[in-house]
């Protein structure tokens, strides 16, 4: 199937990793070009000598950015459209959870989550729109959780600031359609990223992965059996990207595997 991506350029924060790099590889792969960014300059170059593997250093970049930090985001997006004269998608793949109840979860703690779950989209849709309208249109593709509708107490902040994500992208969607921007969400259920492997990691280095992922699926009552996979995810990022999803917009896809409650 042509997805239409050929020729694309598609800027994804947070794309050193996780659901983000698998995104970006699936976008090379369909013959889009590709700017990604991260906090860590070691994991961004790691990134790129990755993403060698599925596309031409041409149709690559990356660069360190904080995506709490509008003159980073500012810099980094400039810098993307510079390289490949214009943008066509955005995604917002930045993303980080805190554990912990209400009275747990300090101030510092609740001001971290709204700056990354919410500023972040904020300073990047702000720095990419005028690109977008400038190629007459686009897709703004925001990475979310079933936390936004499914709150667990033990989360508390990151629910409470994916709920407003949620919200924000609906806006979004109806606020930009007057530009042919096209704004979807896809809420993440358990999937294997590398924010999972560091946490099995620290719990239970001994326990062979598979096991470990399939305890867990268990435990989570996951209907299909077993946790998601990062190119899974992607796949439907891809989609709400192409062609054949000219006419969605203001949606939001679960990738969750049934779930029916929060993680």
């Amino acid at each position: 199937m042509d997805f239409g991506l050929k020729g694309k350029t598609a800027v994804i924060m947070g794309g050193t990793s996780g659901v983000g790099l698998k995104t970006a590889e699936m976008f090379l792969l369909e013959g889009a070009k590709v700017a990604v960014c991260g906090r860590n300059a070691e994991r961004k170059d790691k990134a790129f000598d990755h993403l060698l593997h599925f596309g031409s250093q041409d149709s690559i970049f990356a660069a360190t950015c904080d995506v709490t930090n509008k003159e980073d985001v500012n810099r980094f997006v400039d810098s993307a459209a510079s390289r490949f004269q214009g943008i066509d998608i955005l995604v917002n793949a930045a993303g980080q959870s805190v554990m912990g109840h209400f009275f747990d979860i300090t101030d510092e703690q609740w001001q971290e989550q709204i700056q990354l779950k919410y500023f972040a989209i904020i300073h990047a849709v702000r720095a990419v729109h005028p690109y977008l309208v400038k190629r007459g249109g686009g897709r703004i593709i925001n990475i979310n959780a079933t936390l936004a509708k499914e709150p667990e107490r033990h989360m508390v902040a990151t629910a409470a600031t994916r709920a407003g994500l949620l919200n924000l992208s609906k806006t979004l969607s109806q606020e930009l359609a007057s530009d042919n921007i096209l704004v979807n969400s896809v809420s993440l259920g358990l999937i294997r990223t590398d924010q999972w492997e560091r946490r099995r990691l620290k719990n239970a280095p001994d326990m062979d992965p598979e096991e470990y992922y399939k305890d867990l699926a268990a435990k989570r009552e996951i209907p299909l059996g077993r946790v998601g996979e990062a190119e899974e995810v992607a796949s439907v990022i891809l989609f709400l990207a192409s062609k054949q999803a000219s006419y969605v917009s203001g949606s939001t896809i679960e990738t969750a595997g049934a779930l029916g409650k929060a993680l």
